[in-house]
């Protein structure tokens, strides 16, 4: 069945969806649009860090009939757990714990791909930053084949504050990256783990790279340089369920 995208319009609606606690993946605006109520909503988006994209007025017309006022809320597709959140789950979970990072992908269908094997996989959690990730949306469920409505997602607006965290309470961090040192099958996956996965133009920030344990690179042939980041993740969480079936 394919997904629909939720939304919510009008100002006042949208500012008590957003104080409420509500998931808002943006919000779309008229081009030109002014006054003290729409003030005060883009001064409370601010605070939220949520982003406001302004359009013509026959692009909101196209999305619902109703009074919109100028502005339309597009809703997250799933509920969001903080990091403190998805650690007391992996305390309370009798497995070890498997963690997976998306450091700057930005492609939905790639964001989708991943997702869908890493709830295969027995991925316990996924952690993308706040900004410059791709949205999760009606299109990256449906990319997923739903395997985002089983999949704890963290949204950190800090991700080196957030492996360090993770590196407090035991998890070693694995940076899968074509610069690594260690070919990916000779790390030791079997212990509580965090993979980092990079974006393919940039890879992974430096700042994550620091605070690897180890970097594991997929041994290639030929002239390319480095695989699609959903084919790569997928090599990782197999190699770490290999080990720990093993």
């Amino acid at each position: 069945m394919e997904e629909k995208e939720n939304y919510i319009f009008g100002i006042r609606a949208i500012q008590e969806a957003i104080i409420a606690g509500k998931e808002v993946d943006k919000i779309i605006a008229r081009k030109g649009l002014n006054g003290e109520l729409f003030g005060q909503l883009q001064k409370l988006c601010n605070e939220k860090r949520i982003r406001i994209q302004y359009t013509e007025a026959e692009v909101l017309d196209r999305i619902t009939t109703g009074n919109h006022q100028g502005v339309v809320a597009l809703m997250s597709a799933i509920e969001y757990l903080t990091l403190e959140e998805l650690i007391e789950k992996l305390r309370a979970s009798d497995k070890t714990p498997l963690l997976l990072m998306l450091d700057g992908v930005t492609d939905v269908r790639n964001f989708g791909a991943i997702v869908r094997t890493a709830h295969c996989a027995g991925v316990q959690g996924i952690i993308v930053p706040t900004k410059g990730s791709a949205p999760i949306n009606g299109e990256s469920v449906k990319t997923s084949a739903g395997a985002l409505h089983h999949m704890p997602i963290c949204k950190s607006g800090n991700l080196y504050l957030a492996v360090k965290m993770l590196k407090g309470n035991g998890i070693q961090v694995v940076c899968v990256t074509e610069h690594g040192a260690d070919d990916y099958y000779s790390v030791d996956l079997k212990k509580p783990t965090l993979l980092i996965m990079g974006s393919e133009d940039k890879g992974i920030s430096n700042q994550l790279l620091k605070l690897a344990d180890a970097r594991a690179c997929i041994p290639m042939e030929g002239s390319i340089e480095s695989l699609n980041v959903s084919v790569a993740a997928g090599i990782l969480l197999f190699e770490t369920k290999r080990q720990r079936t093993k």
